[in-house]
């Protein structure tokens, strides 16, 4: 690895310790059904969007919830002590993308037709109130 690009990775690295997140990659549904569950708790207190996510019908949330936990865990381990009720918050939550697996359906007549199974990659950052970021 050359120099310009050891240095960048470095800084990245280093910029990384001051946040909190956690990352669900290849989930295997749709990212515009994924969004709808994140739609509903970006920018929520970490409690309530757990309330939200618990009840909520769709099955995304299941996934997002555990995301959660895993993001308040790091953040819990990176501070060394517990997360205070309402201090954390979801600051930053996003959906992008996955790998689409392609399929051939039979149809009459000799045609196929294609299926797509597509899967998503959800990230998820925790930050406290108190910080002035």
């Amino acid at each position: 690895m050359g120099a310009r690009k050891h240095n960048a990775a470095k800084a990245r690295k280093e910029a990384q310790k001051n946040l909190y997140f956690a990352k669900l990659n290849g989930c295997p549904s749709s990212p515009r059904k994924m969004r709808y569950v994140v739609d509903m708790v970006r920018g929520m207190e970490v409690n309530r969007a757990l309330g939200v996510l618990r009840f909520s019908k769709k099955a995304a949330s299941a996934d997002v919830e555990k995301l959660l936990r895993s993001a308040i865990a790091n953040w819990e381990i990176k501070n060394d002590r517990k997360a205070e009720e309402g201090e954390l918050y979801i600051s930053r939550i996003f959906v992008d993308e996955g790998v689409t697996m392609k399929r051939m359906r039979p149809a009459p007549q000799g045609r196929g037709y294609r299926i797509r199974k597509r899967s998503n990659h959800v990230t998820l950052f925790v930050d406290a109130k108190t910080n002035d970021n």
